[in-house]
């Protein structure tokens, strides 16, 4: 078929290739953008799953906003409805004990006197405000190219917390934690699950957990104090917005446009191929889509061999499952049964008795291709606070974020073990708040092989690449092929919807280009 001809081609319609969109369509390039799906977002859409609720929409990804820099957004004029959830954070047990995180500062530290300790309060505290002053040290980091982790400490960390940065980020994130000095092994493990360990294979004990954690720390939106927020109308509302702005710059989307393979002639990326027959010619191409991914639209023998070697060294597969639910109502906690707010927030599911032992137990389970009996889960429920997405039943969207699960089985399969493994999973949120199960009306449920098939991602690991791999161990922008880079979420900085690779990725190709940024 006929061949057309672009400045640039990006490949994958996700949050970081519409970034990168926008702002080479800004410096006056022709740019298009190629997505093999029928909607643009990749693992950032609202969808609406749910047989038996049809008209409820969820975020079936990526679901809440965190990371994405205030500058970035500035820059874009991206205009998004954010809602802060307060409180944010709601660890519930099985007995009277609860931590409802939020803005009033003074009922948590009355709640962590009351149901655990000083010394956890005081630890509490001083976690809390030294990586404050890392955040805001590290934030002009991710717009920039990235630097080893030596050198990101010596340009961006104050010297007084350098050591501790560069211990944080290739250590144990226990380790770090344990500085503090908390005396409950239940908040010391809430912390590592919750920013330490989710969508990474690391556990207690596993090198750069600790990166995973500053990672998951880095938010700085406006109003947030530090916390993550909803998006009005659900994630497909963020990349919604950044397929305008692209659009508005006048790049072109091509949707249901599925790359087959990316050329390579005299060493240089010149032409895409779809599934359809078309070619496509370019000066530039940039891959959104996972690295391994990318290396498979090009073939393996167009990189040098340590290239090839580091990208193997990097592969994981997926290590959570997200469980979409649809609720007919609110659950009730046997700890806390009156609605004060505790469904806004990410409730955390952990185990009660001897908490770390038993999440080593579970790690070392899904390493053999088991399933853990109690696996850390985040729920969260985000109607409430965002009604836009209820159906005219009034029901909830929900859903249980699960760590850590296989991507397959040992002596079994998923296809055997998931209805019965959701159950499960259903069931524990059941001893924290009795009657749940019954108001499930529908499941989409999404294992790492199910997200790898319906996002497209490379093993169904929701990063690309694990986080505990930092600044200049990521992709490279620019890869070794020329006319050929990646502006994935295995770039730096970091796996979630941050759009600062997309950025950085745009920043290299004008650069390379000989252009300035608009």
């Amino acid at each position: 078929m006929s061949s057309t001809r672009s400045d640039v081609l990006i490949v994958g319609a996700g949050h970081n290739g519409l970034v990168a969109a926008t702002l080479l369509a800004r410096a006056g390039l022709r740019v298009t953008v190629l997505e093999e799906k029928a909607t643009v977002g990749g693992a950032a859409k609202t969808e609406r799953p749910f047989a038996h609720a049809p008209n409820l929409g969820t975020s079936t990804g990526a679901y809440l906003l965190g990371l994405m820099p205030p500058e970035l957004i500035a820059r874009l004029g991206a205009r998004l409805t954010l809602i802060r959830r307060d409180p944010h954070y709601f660890l519930p047990t099985l007995d009277r004990r609860y931590l409802l995180f939020g803005s009033d500062g003074d009922a948590t530290r009355r709640q962590i006197l009351n149901f655990f300790s000083e010394a956890d309060w005081n630890a509490h505290a001083a976690l809390t405000r030294e990586i404050g002053e890392i955040r805001e040290d590290l934030a002009p980091g991710w717009l920039a190219p990235p630097l080893s982790v030596e050198e990101t400490a010596e340009r961006f960390i104050r010297p007084a917390l350098r050591r501790a940065f560069v211990n944080l980020v290739t250590r144990p994130v226990e380790e770090y934690l344990e500085r503090f000095g908390f005396a409950s092994e239940l908040l010391l493990a809430m912390y590592a699950v919750t920013d330490g360990f989710s969508g990474s294979h690391g556990g207690f004990g596993s090198p750069a957990t600790g990166m995973n954690f500053l990672v998951h720390n880095m938010c700085r939106l406006p109003g947030a104090d530090g916390t993550w927020m909803i998006v009005q109308g659900g994630m497909g509302s963020v990349t919604g917005e950044l397929a305008r702005l692209a659009v508005e710059a006048g790049a072109t989307i091509r949707t249901e446009a599925a790359v087959e393979r990316i050329a390579v002639s005299g060493g240089r990326a010149n032409s895409v191929g779809l599934t359809s027959g078309e070619d496509l010619d370019a000066d530039i191409v940039v891959v959104n889509a996972d690295p391994f991914r990318l290396r498979g639209l090009v073939g393996r023998e167009a990189f040098p061999d340590d290239f090839n070697a580091r990208l193997d060294d990097q592969f994981r597969t997926g290590s959570t499952m997200k469980v979409n639910l649809a609720l007919d109502r609110l659950p009730t906690f046997s700890c806390l049964p009156e609605n004060r707010g505790q469904h806004n927030g990410t409730m955390h599911l952990l185990p009660q008795e001897g908490t770390i032992a038993r999440i080593r137990e579970g790690y070392e389970r899904v390493r053999a291709g088991q399933l853990a009996d109690f696996p850390t889960i985040e729920w969260y429920i985000h109607t409430q606070a965002d009604p836009s997405l209820q159906d005219e039943r009034g029901r909830h969207n929900s859903a249980l974020f699960v760590q850590w699960v296989p991507y397959e089985l040992a002596g079994t399969t998923w296809e055997a073990e998931e209805d019965r493994y959701v159950r499960h999973l259903l069931g524990i949120a059941e001893r924290f708040a009795p009657g749940f199960a019954d108001s499930v009306a529908d499941v989409f449920a999404l294992t790492p092989p199910k997200i790898e098939s319906h996002f497209g991602i490379t093993g169904g690991h929701i990063h690309h690449v694990d986080n505990a791999f930092g600044f200049d161990q990521r992709m490279p922008y620019a890869t070794p092929v020329a006319g050929l880079y990646s502006c994935s979420a295995g770039c730096h900085p970091a796996g979630s919807v941050i759009g600062a690779a997309g950025h950085n990725a745009a920043m290299r190709v004008l650069e390379d280009l000989g252009r300035t940024a608009v």
